[in-house]
């Protein structure tokens, strides 16, 4: 019968006894050590089925625990596990891959490809569909104070006429948009600090600065530049990409704790511009949707795109993020519009 030596705690104190820990037909018996101490000596049974062994590791002692909370604490891991054996008892699964490297291993690998398969798939699929699901006044609340802060920052007031402001917006809100249940929205012109450039806020303000008006010196150019932030708007993409942001920092922070904002935001960046290249594609293919039902040619907008590429590089932000303009304006020549809601 093995024998192995043990401190033994009752749980409601801190004094230690030391023990001798066996086990017969399922019984396991400790008994403290003779001349320990003057007092009478500690002895009790408990049935192996009722004691909680902990988990093996590799330096800390093992932790034997009794229904009532006394516990014993073992420091000869070879003797202890020997004694294990005899009794039937196996370590978890979970701790026998802990216990060996190939395990390990392969629980890291698993760990990363599944990170993978959520981050490229999962994460743009959830984003999609929490974005459609939100109501459009949350969506918009969410766009609260952002034209205000780009004013302050980005942007003065056009130097383009009423005149001129007025004819870009009434011939764009003649235009029959391609899908249904087109969004409500409000063309901002601004003179940029930042060059050319045209985007959509959740608000459903679509901004157009006077340096990308001028650039085209075409207005079907300027309807196809409007009807792309239109479908940004009609897609919800922005909207995507903050859910998807928000998403990235939140597992960042709960995995890597009190990280810097520059650490933090290196995956929030790397999303972005994976799936911005995405919501491009998808907002092309509205803007020339939107332009063949209202008998524009596609030409337009494909000559937009090589003009702003023909900039010198870190002029304009248009393209920041973008697909490649050159193979943007090749699909635009060739594009046959297939549009759905989905």
């Amino acid at each position: 019968m093995n024998a192995v030596s043990a401190k033994y705690f009752d749980g409601k104190s801190s004094r230690l006894h030391q023990v001798r820990l066996t086990v017969l037909d399922g019984i396991a018996h400790i008994d403290e050590i003779a001349g320990f101490d003057s007092e009478p000596g500690i002895s009790r049974s408990c049935a192996i089925t009722q004691l909680r062994v902990s988990e093996r590791t590799r330096h800390a002692p093992r932790k034997i625990t009794f229904p009532d909370g006394a516990f014993l604490e073992i420091n000869d891991q070879d003797a202890f596990n020997t004694l294990l054996k005899t009794t039937g008892y196996q370590d978890s699964l979970v701790v026998r891959l802990q216990q060996s490297w190939r395990g390990a291993l392969l629980a890291l690998l698993s760990t990363v490809a599944i990170l993978i398969v959520l981050y490229f798939y999962g994460l743009p699929v959830a984003s999609r569909y929490i974005a459609y699901a939100l109501p459009v006044s949350f969506e918009r609340k969410m766009g609260d104070g952002m034209l205000a802060y780009l004013d302050k920052h980005a942007f003065e007031k056009s130097a383009l006429s009423d005149e001129r402001q007025h004819a870009l917006q009434e011939r764009f809100q003649a235009m029959r948009p391609p899908l249904d249940h087109s969004p409500d929205y409000q063309l901002v012109f601004r003179k940029s600090k930042i060059g050319p450039n045209a985007f959509a806020l959740p608000s459903g303000d679509i901004i157009v600065t006077d340096e990308i008006i001028k650039l085209m010196n075409d207005d079907n150019a300027v309807m196809g530049i409007l009807a792309h932030e239109l479908g940004h708007l009609h897609r919800r993409h922005l909207t995507q990409r903050i859910i998807q942001s928000s998403a990235i920092a939140a597992v960042v922070t709960l995995v890597f704790g009190d990280v810097s904002a520059v650490i933090a935001n290196i995956p929030t960046l790397l999303l972005d511009l994976k799936y911005s290249r995405d919501a491009e594609t998808e907002a092309d293919d509205y803007a020339l949707a939107m332009l063949d039902q209202n008998g524009i040619s596609p030409d337009h907008l494909a000559i937009a795109f090589e003009k702003l590429d023909k900039l010198a590089p870190g002029v304009s932000s248009y393209l920041s993020s973008h697909p490649d303009s050159k193979d943007r304006a090749k699909r635009m020549r060739t594009f046959r519009p297939s549009l759905s809601e989905d």
